[in-house]
């Protein structure tokens, strides 16, 4: 075969919303990515892509991190949609097909306009992925969410940002007491 000639004839990639079973994303980003090399199409579909952003939970005392579908069920695609590559793409287990396809159209793609905003929404989330950038105040009232005075509201008094960390005073039997405890363990009430 010859590659270089085939890649001169390829059009502009434009970005494309695919529709997916909700839950089934990454599964389905998984068999796109697997079906494209399979194929020999890597010139025609350049990135697949999910937004997500970061959670944080705690759970059992640990803070743990989860990543969540930024749009549950929808899936971003830069390709060029010409001969097979579309019917391959509809025909991936848990599609359902394109988003602004008329039924027997062709998919519409993004304007540049929506693809930067939705580009730049994923960068915002990536970069903020440790999620707080110092969001209590001194003097601010939070509730405890974890640990043994959860459910307790207390007064910020301190904040260690490199640290992550508050002195919260909780009034425990009439006595306030200061309690040293993560951001992750208080919300703001």
């Amino acid at each position: 075969m010859e590659e270089p000639e085939k890649s001169v004839n390829i059009p502009e990639k434009k970005w494309y919303v695919l529709k997916a079973v909700s839950g089934k994303e990454k599964k389905v980003k998984e068999y796109i990515e697997s079906e494209v090399a399979h194929s020999g199409f890597q010139d025609y579909v350049s990135q697949v892509l999910i937004p997500t952003e970061k959670i944080y939970q705690i759970r059992n005392g640990k803070k743990i991190s989860k990543e969540r579908s930024y749009y549950p069920g929808y899936i971003l695609i830069e390709a060029v949609l010409q001969g097979e590559v579309p019917h391959m793409l509809k025909n991936i287990p848990n599609v359902i097909g394109f988003l602004g396809a008329e039924r027997g159209g062709s998919p519409v793609p993004l304007r540049a306009n929506e693809v930067k905003k939705i580009l730049g929404q994923m960068d915002d989330l990536a970069a903020s992925d440790e999620g707080l950038n110092n969001p209590f105040i001194v003097g601010e009232s939070v509730k405890i969410t974890d640990g043994p005075f959860t459910s307790f509201t207390g007064v910020i008094e301190e904040v260690f940002e490199e640290k992550k960390k508050l002195t919260v005073t909780v009034k425990v039997f009439g006595r306030k007491t200061p309690l040293e405890l993560s951001f992750f363990q208080v919300e703001k009430e």
